[in-house]
């Protein structure tokens, strides 16, 4: 996966906290509890990206999950009426996420992981379905994949040698 390193602090950011769990380890002296919490950060613009924050306090973990996720910014290609520009399939682990193109209109038809991502990337059209497991961290980190995966159609014309309109149709 290629990512290009965007600048966060010129972003203007809203975050999303997409699960906080209770973790355990069991040690000599009992039980230490902790918490880790997933959050997608994005600038409704294009920009998203996802992150994990393990504390000892839910709000710790949150900050912490927000820092690691502005560290891990991706840049999405939207077209003309706010979709994405082609299908296409994600995968990290067992999760596998399918993104597919939508007239204006349609809305984000998303399942919460993948809904929350989709929502601040700035996708205002779009049909997505989970396939395969339905971990949170799983489906979002495959719908990441899936939009760094993203061609626009100049990409495309050049790796072809043909012009956008002949790529286009």
């Amino acid at each position: 996966m290629k990512r290009t390193i965007i600048d966060a602090s010129q972003l203007e950011l809203t975050e999303k906290v997409v699960s906080i769990k209770r973790v355990t380890k069991v040690v000599k002296g009992g039980r230490n509890m902790r918490f880790t919490a997933l959050v997608v950060v994005g600038d409704g613009n294009g920009h998203v990206g996802a992150g994990l924050g393990k504390a000892a306090e839910i709000p710790e973990a949150i900050r912490k999950g927000k820092e690691d996720a502005m560290k891990k910014l991706i840049t999405v290609k939207l077209d003309a009426n706010n979709s994405i520009t082609h299908d296409i399939t994600g995968k990290h682990t067992g999760a596998s996420v399918l993104l597919k193109w939508a007239p204006d209109g349609t809305g984000v038809i998303a399942g919460g992981p993948a809904r929350s991502v989709c929502e601040l990337a700035g996708i205002k059209n779009i049909r997505t379905k989970s396939l395969g497991s339905n971990n949170k961290q799983n489906v979002v980190l495959a719908t990441i994949d899936a939009l760094s995966q993203l061609k626009s159609p100049e990409e495309v014309a050049k790796l072809r040698g043909k012009s956008v309109e002949e790529i286009l149709g």
